[in-house]
């Protein structure tokens, strides 16, 4: 005797109408409230579009948005920075297409800012034919990437190494340069400056302070009385103190125990302030993800033979940066967001460069609203861009699902 299975479609989802009706008009004082909440929003749209298009004035942006990007890097040498670009948009897009979505939005969000930039409408100062040519290749070169990464059979491991060559090529060769050489001669850090020096120092930062993080979490953990006693007190100081003070001690007292006549690059030692800063928060989020998977997970691994080491490398550690992946995305945004102090060391970054450009003219005073806006700007689209991939990633995890 058989007995047929009968399969029922899953509803249709409402539509525009039902939806509506359903969430927004089902009452009287709802509909009410929907209407005075649209009204607001087509005049604040329109107040906000008149500022952006009418009201405002961009000569502090559009003058010198070089400044903004690379601060006083010498012009002749921008091919230096093309070839960076060049570097990054390939891999990044190589990247979307072998980890899918995991990369798409600074895939895109990276590839809009550049379009964008490059078909501007209005002169803008600086802004070349040629720049704007090299921006248009960088977005059909992230393209290329993508199709690459998609057709070509590359793996996650071969992909993160050519990130770690092209990290050390941009940041050892193409940036800095070499003394007395005439194709690439040394540029110093101290004409670095703008979203340059802030991407170095966060992606810089957010790259040494992981593995140190981890690492500290687990000392923290350790039966080893000297290690933990260690990791706690290195993690307990540095939580304790604002990061205002690491780049103090960084900028000025640690030249004091340095040999007589050396000199330690300022930019190197704002990145080791925010290394170690971050680095000390990180353990602690890593450290609560520990605590959270159980203990059956170690003695099933000790069950079938394996050493403390690949117990805590591939069964404890994958599980414990799951649960915590939203604290840690977290706290690397506040990083990002905390770059901006490393000013107090004399080092130009994004908001740096943009209090530089407003005090080097006098018209630019009373615009000083237009800077500050554009730079939250940039800020905003690179933290909303980590925000998402955060999302994204939770959800191919499966994270807060059984």
């Amino acid at each position: 005797m058989s007995v047929s299975k009968i399969t029922s479609r899953p509803p249709a989802p409402p539509g525009l109408r039902t939806w509506m009706r359903e969430n927004l008009f089902n009452n009287w004082y709802n509909s009410l409230l929907t209407i005075i909440s649209i009204i607001f929003i087509v005049i604040l749209t329109g107040v906000v579009l008149r500022w952006i298009f009418v009201d405002a004035d961009w000569r502090p942006v559009i003058q010198s948005p070089l400044l903004y990007l690379i601060g006083q890097y010498p012009r002749d040498m921008l091919w230096r920075i093309g070839l960076v670009l060049v570097l990054i948009s390939f891999l990044i897009g190589v990247s979307w297409g072998v980890w899918g979505g995991l990369i798409s939005s600074f895939a895109i969000t990276m590839g809009t800012l550049m379009a964008v930039f490059a078909l501007i409408p209005f002169q803008v100062a600086e802004l070349t034919f040629s720049l704007r040519g090299v921006m248009l290749f960088n977005v059909v070169l992230i393209y290329l990437g993508f199709i690459l990464g998609r057709k070509v059979s590359i793996s996650g491991r071969n992909l993160a190494i050519a990130w770690f060559l092209a990290s050390v090529i941009i940041i050892f060769v193409l940036l800095p340069g070499f003394a007395g050489s005439e194709i690439m001669p040394k540029v110093p850090s101290t004409l670095w400056g703008g979203l340059l020096v802030t991407l170095i120092l966060a992606v810089g930062g957010i790259l040494l302070s992981f593995p140190i993080g981890v690492a500290l979490a687990f000392g923290r953990r350790s039966s080893l009385p000297v290690v933990k006693g260690f990791c706690i007190a290195f993690i307990e100081s540095i939580r304790g103190v604002p990061l205002v003070t690491i780049l103090f001690m960084f900028s000025l007292i640690l030249q004091v125990f340095l040999p007589t006549g050396s000199r330690f690059d300022r930019l190197l030692r704002a990145l080791v302030a925010v290394t170690i800063f971050s680095a000390a928060y990180t353990a602690e989020n890593v450290r609560g993800g520990l605590a959270a998977v159980p203990p059956g997970q170690t003695e099933a691994g000790k069950a079938v033979g394996m050493s403390s080491l690949q117990i805590n490398m591939f069964i404890v550690l994958p599980q414990a940066l799951k649960a915590v992946i939203p604290a840690i995305v977290g706290q690397f945004i506040s990083l990002f967001k905390d770059t901006t102090l490393v000013i107090i060391l004399g080092i130009n970054e994004l908001l740096g460069m943009g209090r530089a450009i407003i005090n080097s003219n006098a018209e630019f005073v009373q615009l000083q609203f237009e800077v500050y806006m554009f730079i939250a700007l940039i800020f905003w689209i690179f933290s909303y861009a980590m925000s998402h991939t955060s999302r994204q990633l939770e959800t191919a995890l499966g994270v807060g699902e059984r």
